[in-house]
């Protein structure tokens, strides 16, 4: 499959840098705390496909001790921009052999399964962070509902992507994001709810919730369509 890291591009990095939590992205990370709260023993974190930061930094206010961790080294640098005191590397693919087996009480996951291509590559990362896992460590998995790529939303558009309707898992679906600059449509990899219970399955990772946050009418948001349907799915996932 020909598919590339957008976020390896310098312009993206910098548009992306820029976000923090607007409109439909707030209720990826809303109900994180409780989350964390419910699940989490422990405050020895890793950051997977950490980007620029955003998600270091919501971790370290809730008193993470936090690793952070990207293949793009354009949006680690950011990331050291924006937190020079912050411990960022860059890693290869699934390579995880600098960590101690067994060492984080939480790996948090925040979108980078939406860029990862095929379910080989996904098994592999997933396995190695399954291995990171303290025994009652949890790996939670922010990855996007596959109806995002069908509707409009407060921060993305999919209108101009007719095709995305016909998507399979494994295949290219293209998003426009609203709230950044850089308005070249994003291609993330469409996954549904059965390959990733599969993906889990075969990482001998098991699935302890899974949570759909919708918006709600007192939020100070111009929903469209957040309220009926949740943009993202947040998995809380185990060791077998």
């Amino acid at each position: 499959m020909d598919f590339s890291n957008v976020y390896e591009d310098s312009k993206r990095a910098d548009a992306y840098s820029k976000l923090e939590f607007p409109g439909t992205y707030y209720l990826a990370f809303r109900d994180l705390p409780t989350i964390f709260s419910k699940h989490v023993t422990g405050k020895v974190a890793m950051d997977f496909g950490c980007g620029s930061g955003r998600s270091t930094r919501f971790l370290q206010k809730l008193g993470f001790h936090t690793v952070s961790v990207d293949i793009s080294e354009e949006m680690v640098a950011k990331a050291r921009e924006f937190d020079p005191e912050g411990d960022y590397r860059v890693i290869e693919e699934a390579d995880f052999s600098q960590f101690e087996i067994g060492s984080f009480d939480l790996i948090f996951s925040a979108f980078p399964f939406d860029n990862i291509p095929t379910m080989g590559q996904k098994v592999m990362n997933l396995s190695g962070l399954r291995d990171l896992l303290k025994e009652e460590g949890r790996l939670v998995n922010l990855v996007s509902n596959p109806e995002i790529y069908t509707h409009e939303w407060a921060s993305f558009s999919t209108k101009d992507f007719p095709k995305n309707r016909d998507a399979k898992s494994g295949d290219v679906v293209l998003i426009i994001q609203m709230d950044t600059a850089d308005k070249r449509p994003v291609e993330d990899i469409l996954w549904t709810h059965e390959s990733y219970m599969e993906t889990y399955q075969k990482s001998q990772l098991k699935v302890v919730d899974i949570y759909n946050p919708l918006g709600k009418n007192e939020e100070p948001y111009e929903w469209i369509n957040e309220t009926k349907i949740a943009p993202w799915l947040i998995h809380v996932l185990s060791r077998i």
